[in-house]
């Protein structure tokens, strides 16, 4: 980049970005609970997703709704819906009337493996209560209202 730089762009901190803050927070949050995950069950954060996803659904889900409700790229989803029915952890099922849509399910393996993530999951939780502390119900309450209204 040039010395060409405008007011405006060397004004700006992307450290004080709120949308830059909410992603890297995001994606540290995620780092560390994957950490804890592969060193333990060796499971990415796209596959402890689709696995949630599914317990929480107690049924079989087509692929395009976990892509809608876990905010995941369709080849994500794919890519950790393969690795999961390889580990025998779910069972895909495709449509007999359209091939292209799949449905997924936990199997017997994947719902014990939720049942050990779970307390892991659930203690991370805890921890980032006990880091924000005081502030966590109002972060909490921004996080709803961020994730409810329509995106423009």
């Amino acid at each position: 980049m040039t010395d060409a730089k405008g007011p405006a762009l060397t004004e700006f901190d992307l450290g004080a970005f709120t949308p830059y803050r909410i992603a890297v927070a995001a994606q540290r949050t995620s780092e560390e609970l994957a950490r804890q995950f592969r060193a333990r069950f060796g499971i990415s954060i796209p596959e402890w997703r689709v696995l949630a996803h599914l317990a929480h659904a107690g049924a079989s889900v087509s692929v395009r709704d976990i892509e809608e409700h876990a905010a995941m790229e369709k080849s994500k989803v794919s890519r950790a819906a393969s690795r999961l029915e390889a580990s025998g952890h779910i069972v895909k099922r495709m449509n007999e009337t359209d091939r292209r849509l799949v449905r997924l399910e936990l199997t017997a393996a994947g719902c014990a493996l939720v049942e050990d993530l779970l307390p892991i999951a659930l203690a991370y939780q805890q921890e980032i209560e006990a880091r924000l502390a005081d502030g966590f119900a109002a972060f909490e309450q921004g996080l709803t209202r961020l994730l409810q209204e329509p995106q423009a």
